[in-house]
């Protein structure tokens, strides 16, 4: 029923460093993983998750084979996998309320796994940093805990996190990856990043800014994307932060601003552009509080479905 590792638990009682030293395949793992260039992913065969997003699906998918997500720094990036089954769920997490996102990715992935007695459940868990408010180590924390909690044996496989995903550079900590991919079909795990991040990429970082809980967004039975329907309220004092500064931006609505990306200000503008532009989104976005559907092209590319031919 717990968080094992080479068919042991774990002891939570015990600092995340006595168990690396336990370990030591996991830190052999991480440095393998972190040794290795980002690679760039591109749109074909993709599905990007966001923050507070989740997705799962499975090998026998016609129209996903990547599963990905980025910009991660003090978040985590979650890779839960059956090996029997191959279903595969990636979630960004950032905190927010860990023990049910964990419970939520675990019974998604089951649900694709009625496999009795074949395969385990593997999770790889990659991301933070040695930052200053020691938010990663807290995340870290959280999650190995609600993965122990879990009614079933969860293998920790990759541990690739906070103190494992540091580096230093003139007394400034930064991660080492910030991104990762998995192959659903051959079960890689790689650093990676993604130039495209839709579809929908401002409307899904809104749902965010507005304290969305953890999302589903995708139906691997029918292969679709779903987003939304989302409801916020008019976002508060929209107008002060657009008018703020760069640096203003990045210390007030970063949690480690030395540490973001280099595109982070411009995201969190067009960000609050969009939810400026759409304070009320049940009458300009989801008037008839349907989601919006998007299926892969022919091409591999995510394509709106008209909601009268779902």
């Amino acid at each position: 029923m717990p968080l094992l590792i080479n068919g042991e638990r774990i002891d939570l009682a015990r600092p995340t460093g006595d168990m690396i030293r336990t370990y030591p395949q996991l830190e052999e793992k991480a440095k393998l993983l972190r040794s290795q260039p980002a690679q760039i992913v591109e749109p074909k065969g993709l599905l990007y998750v966001q923050q507070r997003e989740f997705a799962v699906t499975t090998p026998k998918d016609g129209s996903v084979s990547i599963l990905g997500s980025d910009d991660a720094t003090t978040c985590h990036i979650v890779v839960l996998r059956h090996t029997g089954s191959g279903a595969t769920c990636l979630t960004h997490c950032d905190g927010s309320d860990t023990e049910a996102e964990v419970s939520l990715i675990m019974s998604s992935v089951k649900s694709f796994s009625n496999t009795a007695g074949r395969g385990r459940l593997e999770v790889h868990l990659v991301g933070g940093f040695n930052d200053d408010r020691q938010l990663s180590q807290k995340l870290t924390n959280q999650l190995l805990r609600a993965f122990d909690l879990q009614p079933d044996d969860v293998h920790l496989v990759t541990f690739c996190v906070t103190e494992l995903n540091d580096r230093e550079e003139k007394d400034i900590h930064f991660p080492i990856i910030y991104g990762i991919a998995v192959n659903v079909k051959t079960a890689e795990i790689f650093p990676a990043t993604f130039p495209e991040k839709g579809p929908d990429e401002d409307l899904r970082s809104a749902h965010v800014l507005t304290g969305a809980t953890l999302t589903n967004i995708y139906d691997a039975q029918t292969e679709q994307l779903h987003i939304g329907p989302y409801f916020w309220r008019p976002f508060p004092h929209v107008d002060f932060w657009l008018e703020q500064d760069d640096k203003q931006l990045l210390q007030n609505l970063s949690t480690s601003p030395l540490a973001e990306p280099p595109h982070f200000v411009s995201h969190i503008r067009s960000t609050l552009t969009f939810l400026k532009e759409h304070p009320f989104p049940s009458h300009s976005l989801f008037p008839d509080r349907k989601p919006r559907i998007y299926k892969k092209n022919e091409e591999g590319l995510w394509e709106q479905v008209c909601s009268d031919k779902i």
